[in-house]
Parts: structure tokens; C-alpha cells; sequence
């Protein structure tokens, strides 16, 4: 059976589409890829509304509709790319556009766009999508949900592994050799997202490509400590987190506590030291057992990031999901893919001591072609 995944992350750096092909034993097999532009004026209105602003629904409106169009090119791309015939589809998973994350409101809820009835409209594909907001109707924190899927990818019968993904937010999924006992994750904090957003701030350039402008920098001690006084790296798991709470003004907020402050190209350093600091921290505090780490996401090209994790994890190793089969830039789209096949077969694709969910859930709506 042939799925398609799509996904655009909390870094909105562009929409990861691939085909995969899944067998009776229910593994994946990647067999096409394709990386879909979002037009910058796009980009700019999602990651406008990822904040609360004047006419929001108005805009969401509009926006849910042509990201949809959007993410029903990105489909027919990877489609076009394998030469496959769309009768060989079983579906599309969508993952969608992240606005806003609030599992710890009053009443919790996650919203994801990019309609996923014009994607199956577009496509002529089934198209499964919402996948968060089950595990919230069950308790959970609706994220990670990835983590089931690294559990059937990459799971080691030798070693305790920690799949670390870092995509605007990072997020950690911890998969013990003894199958007999539960996998856990979470997110940690910010992975690329506050240091694109300073580079678009100050370069007007999307990301700091692989790490040169950081560095170039030198890491501030004392705002460091600034940044790590925030009381999510502290808290306990299951936890989740997103751009709505890591954000430039998050960021300016504490830079205004120091005099004088740092200079840009070093808040970029430190920043690259937040980001991995914080995920070692969490591993070795929350997941003492771990015996090597595996980086997906688009993290993993960031040389100063990888070589502060190597750094701060000393005698863990270190790679990337490569190593294990799997190009580190297409993990989360196949992993869409793989939910997609979840809820079709009516099996679960959630981990309730990952997100703290009162039980396993068959995630996403289906929308039929």
C-alpha cells in the first residue's frame, strides 16, 4: 500500500511531502521526497496569525483554504516526482499548519490548517488529517505524536535510543531496549525556532544556514541563565510546547534585563547553547538510561548545534537518523504517512505515556476522495 505524508513545522520553512510504500508487517519504505516552496507572503500571514491580532478569523478563513491548495501541490509534486499512479494511493496524511498548541487551557485544544478537504478535492486521495486533537479529547497534550512511529522505525532491542527531533520546537522520544517497558517523550523547548526568528529579524534571511552566523558569535553567559530561568525546562514530563510561547518577545523580554546587552551575532551563540543545552538537560535528567542519540529534523544541518549536543551529551554518542536508514529530513512527513495508515487500519497512533492521555486513540477525521 502507498501513502502520502505531508508536513510543515512550527519553523514553516516549507511543506516535506514523500511517498512511501507500507507492507503487510506495517514499516514504511520511503521511496520519493520532495521539499514544497511556501511563497514568502504565505509565510509571513502564517506566522502572523501564530500570534493573536486584529480580524483573526477572517484571515484563518482564507488562510486554511489556499494553505490547503497549497499542501494538495506539495501532494501532487511527490505524486508527479514517483511517476505512480494516483489509483495506487491508498491516502495522504496531513499533518497541517500548527497556529497555536494550548494543552494546559482551561478547556485544551490544538489547531492545525491547510483544509484537508481541498487537499482531497485537489488530489482525488483520501486525505486523513487533525491528528492532535483526539489525544486532547483523551487527555493528552495531543503532542509528541511522533513517537509511536519511532517506536516501529527505529526501535533497538540492544540499545536505549533516544530519537531527538529538532524542528522549531524540539522534542525527544526516549525508546528503551526492553520492549516490555513504556517509551516516553516530550518536547524540551525551543530547537530552530528562536533562531530563525532572530535571523530573519536581523539578516532577513529564513534560517542561519548551517550554523555560520552563530559561529562567528561568542555565547552570553548571563543571558543564558536569563533564558533557562523560564519555568518549562524545569517542569516535568509528559510536556509539550510551541512558537506561542517561544517567541521574540520571550526572547527581547529577558534581553532587556541585561546591561549592556549582548550583540546580535551573540544572542545567535547563545541561542545555539539554549537550544542544546536544554536538550541534554532533559535527556540526562529525564532519561538517564540513554544510550545514544539519533537527530532528525532540520536541526541536524545546523553544525554549531550538532557539535554543542555533541559538546553537552560527552559520553553519548551522537548521529543522525541517517545512520539508521532514514534521511533525518523526511522522519516527520513519513511519519504522517505511517498515522495515516494507523487510522485507516482503526489501530492507535497515539502513546499515553507520551502524552499523557488517558488511553491509546485512533487519531485524525478521514476525508474521502
Amino acid at each position: 500500500m502507498h501513502y502520502i505524508g505531508l508536513m510543515s513545522g512550527t519553523s514553516v520553512d516549507g511543506i516535506d511531502a514523500v511517498l512511501v510504500s507500507i507492507s503487510a508487517d506495517g514499516k514504511p519504505v520511503l521511496i520519493a521526497s520532495h521539499a514544497h516552496p511556501i511563497p514568502p507572503a504565505m509565510r509571513g500571514e502564517i506566522q502572523a496569525l501564530m500570534r493573536a491580532g486584529a480580524n483573526e478569523i477572517e484571515r484563518l478563513g482564507e488562510l486554511d483554504m489556499a494553505l490547503g491548495g497549497l499542501f494538495a501541490e506539495a501532494a501532487n509534486a511527490v505524486i508527479q516526482q514517483a511517476g505512480l499512479d494516483k489509483k495506487n494511493i491508498r491516502a495522504i496524511g496531513s499533518h497541517g499548519q500548527t497556529l497555536r498548541h494550548r494543552p494546559r487551557a482551561a478547556h485544551p485544544f490544538t489547531l492545525q490548517i491547510g483544509n484537508p478537504s481541498v487537499i482531497a478535492e485537489r488530489t482525488g486521495i483520501t486525505t486523513v488529517a487533525d491528528f492532535r486533537a483526539r489525544d486532547i479529547a483523551a487527555g493528552g497534550q495531543g503532542a509528541p505524536l511522533v513517537p509511536a512511529f519511532h517506536r516501529r522505525m527505529f526501535h533497538s532491542t540492544r540499545r536505549n535510543r533516544v530519537i531527538l527531533n529538532i524542528g522549531g520546537i524540539a522534542n525527544v522520544t526516549c525508546l528503551p531496549a526492553d520492549a516490555s517497558q513504556p517509551v516516553s517523550g516530550f518536547d524540551t523547548g525551543p530547537g530552530n525556532t528562536l533562531l530563525d526568528q532572530w535571523m530573519g529579524h536581523h539578516n532577513a534571511r529564513d534560517c542561519d544556514d548551517a550554523g555560520q552566523w552563530a559561529a562567528s558569535g561568542k555565547s552570553s553567559k548571563a543571558l543564558l541563565e536569563q533564558l533557562l530561568t523560564d519555568p518549562y525546562f524545569a517542569a516535568s514530563p509528559p510536556k509539550s510546547t510551541g512558537r506561542e510561547h517561544f517567541h521574540l518577545d520571550w526572547l527581547n523580554a529577558r534581553l532587556l534585563k541585561l546591561s549592556p546587552a549582548p550583540t546580535a551575532v551573540d544572542v545567535q551563540a547563545t541561542l545555539v547553547q539554549l537550544s542544546a543545552l536544554t536538550i541534554a538537560q532533559a535527556v540526562i535528567r529525564f532519561l538517564p538510561q540513554t544510550q545514544e542519540v539519533y537527530v532528525c529534523g532540520g536541526g541536524a544541518h545546523n553544525r554549531e548545534l550538532m557539535s554543542a549536543l555533541a559538546e553537552y551529551f560527552s559520553s553519548i554518542p551522537v548521529a543522525t537518523t541517517e545512520a539508521l536508514g532514514l534521511h533525518p529530513d523526511w522522519v516527520e512527513a513519513v511519519a504522517f504517512a505511517w498515522l495515516a495508515h494507523q487510522t485507516l487500519e482503526g489501530l492507535p497512533g497515539n502513546i499515553p505515556s507520551v502524552t499523557g492521555a488517558r488511553r491509546e486513540v485512533i487519531l485524525g477525521g478521514i476525508y474521502p476522495a
